[in-house]
Formats: C-alpha cells, structure tokens, sequence
C-alpha cells in the first residue's frame, strides 16, 4: 500500500498504545508498516510532528462528535447540557484509540488545532453560563483534564476484579466503612461520568456573574 500520513498516523497510534509516548520511535512506526524509517520523513519531519498529528486526530474527532452531540440536544437545553455533549463526545473518541488518554495526558505541550478547537467551544459555553474569562479558562482546562483522567483510568481498568475472599471483604468493611458500606453508591462507568460532570457544572455555575436586567 501507498505510504500516506494517514497510514504513518495509524502506526503510530497503534505503536504508541503498545509502549507509550517515551518509547515511541520512529523505527518501531517504520516496522509497523514494513518500511525504512527514511520513508517517513517524507510524510512527518519527525516524532514530535507525528505526536502531534496523532493529539490533532483524536481531538479534531472529538470536536466532530461534540458537534453532533449538541446538534442532537432540543432548543431547551442549558449550558450544562452543553457542556456534557462536549464532554462526552471527548469521552467517546478518546477511548475509541487504544492509548488515546495517554496521548493526551502525557503530550500536552503538542499544538494541535484539534485541541484548540475543543477548547475554543467550551469557552463560548461557559462564557455564555456567565464565567468571567479567567474563570472559564481554568474551568475549560479543568473539564479536559478530567474527562483525560477519566478515560485513562477506564483503559487502564484491569479487565476481571482481583479475588476478595469473605474474610478480606469484612475487613475492609470494617476498616473502610463509607467506601465499602451499603450507601456508597455502585454506578456504571456512564453514570459515573454523567455525575462527575454535573458535579462540575454545579461548581461552576457557583462562579458565574449574574445578567444584567433586559440581557
């Protein structure tokens, strides 16, 4: 097949998900697609370029699905119905990249435009909830960081529970009585992140600026 930069972006998501963003090279991209790591320069200039084109898929993906989630939203909904569609959309396209959190979470200095524009969207919706700018600003990086955080714990969930047997499981209740108690709540991964998103929101909300009469 055709050497493209689609192609070397594909290698590279699939290689980084195997050893990460330190052990990412651009020989292991060039075995991937059976070729001479020289071949790529003609695409890429290098490993930071190739990182930062694989931040801008993930992120340029989000921002789509967070357009169609808004788009599915009725004329009705708040801004924290907004914010959730993005979030959401965020959400989804990161964990649809084996890595895609780690990405993220470990190559933040990457200008992506796909990034930008995320983030871009979030400010106009807080901005609109009424958050002065330097409020928006940190709740916008905090949102991202979150729902970054968020999906990288779901990848990295081991895929059965370790074995509790009955007497470890009564001393930890014992012990750790709110966590393991019967109030403590037992949620899916989707309510869990509708929750901790709300939770968010709540919080900011507790920042924004009340409108003036007529606006």
């Amino acid at each position: 097949m055709k050497l493209t930069r689609e192609r070397i972006v594909d290698a590279g998501m699939a290689v980084f998900a195997e050893v990460g963003y330190h052990h990412l090279s651009m020989r292991q991209v060039a075995d991937r697609l059976d070729t001479h790591a020289g071949s790529l320069y003609y695409h890429v200039r290098g490993k930071d370029e190739l990182l930062a084109l694989m931040a801008d898929r993930i992120c340029r993906r989000a921002y789509d699905a967070g357009t169609e989630a808004l788009a599915a939203l009725p004329s009705t909904a708040g801004w924290p119905d907004r914010i959730h569609a993005q979030a959401a959309g965020l959400r989804r396209s990161i964990g649809e990249h084996p890595g895609g959190a780690r990405l993220l979470a470990e190559s933040p200095g990457m200008l992506s435009t796909g990034a930008l524009a995320l983030m871009e969207r979030l400010l106009a919706t807080l901005g609109d909830a009424g958050l002065p700018a330097e409020d928006g600003a940190v709740a916008a990086d905090t949102l991202l960081s979150h729902v970054t955080g968020f999906v990288l714990q779901e990848q990295n969930q081991p895929t059965a529970p370790p074995p509790v047997t009955a007497e470890l499981h009564a001393d930890l209740c014992e012990r750790f009585p709110l966590l393991m108690g019967p109030t403590f709540p037992r949620l899916s991964q989707d309510e869990k992140f509708t929750r901790s998103v709300r939770l968010l929101c709540a919080g900011f909300a507790t920042l924004a600026r009340p409108s003036a009469p007529g606006t």
